[in-house]
């Protein structure tokens, strides 16, 4: 029963601090673009050409 005293209360107090900081992401716009990030991967950039590395023809002498 002692262990209720203390668990509820913090059981209470974290769902406040979600609740809070779910309005504080809701005020901020955290949620205005929803579908921006979904799109954005599938944007097509213009890729940058790989410069390939200098081969040596002639192998070294072991």
């Amino acid at each position: 029963m002692t262990g209720l005293v203390v668990l509820i209360p913090v059981a209470l107090a974290l769902g406040l601090a979600g609740l809070a900081a779910f309005f504080w992401a809701a005020r901020s716009g955290q949620f205005e673009d929803l579908d921006g990030a979904a799109l954005r991967i599938l944007i097509d950039e213009e890729d940058q050409p790989v410069l390939a590395k200098a081969v040596d023809p002639v192998p070294p002498h072991a």
